[in-house]
């Protein structure tokens, strides 16, 4: 297990750093995402958000819906939603398809509410969704609050 993280110790403006553990997802009785390129963005007061790399999902699964929103750090969102087995997950995902220089690494990428689908993994480790709709912390035992 990695060494405990406050999140009040993360930065700001964040930052992004590779994952060493393994991430997977599972959503309608598929593992969908299964990776080792992972990349995590801290920011103070949230818990981590995982980018997994396009290529490292099941193919034709996302597609792009209509809704967008800024980060002031990464750029314009764009979101996705999951289609699987008859199940669909409305806006499960979101992307930076033309991200700011300082995350030009997660083009490419997408990142997935934990609580938009049936399980998220760090390691070995199941995540909690971090609480609301708007923020899509994974939540670890190693993860500290208090969470924005």
């Amino acid at each position: 297990m990695p060494t405990q993280e406050p999140v009040r110790n993360y930065p700001r403006p964040p930052i992004m750093e590779p994952v060493p553990q393994r991430i997977r997802i599972e959503f309608a009785e598929h593992t969908i995402a299964d990776s080792t390129r992972a990349q995590r963005i801290l920011e103070t007061s949230h818990p981590p958000t995982y980018y997994i790399p396009k290529e490292d999902f099941l193919r034709g699964i996302w597609s792009k819906s209509e809704q967008h929103s800024v980060c002031e750090w990464k750029g314009v969102a764009t979101y996705w939603s999951l289609n699987l087995n008859d199940r669909c997950s409305l806006n499960a995902g979101w992307s930076y398809e033309d991200p700011t220089p300082d995350f030009e690494a997660i083009r490419g990428y997408i990142a997935v509410y934990s609580s938009r689908v049936d399980a998220c993994f760090v390691g070995e480790e199941k995540v909690q969704a971090q609480s609301g709709t708007f923020y899509g912390g994974w939540i670890n035992s190693w993860i500290e609050g208090p969470f924005k």
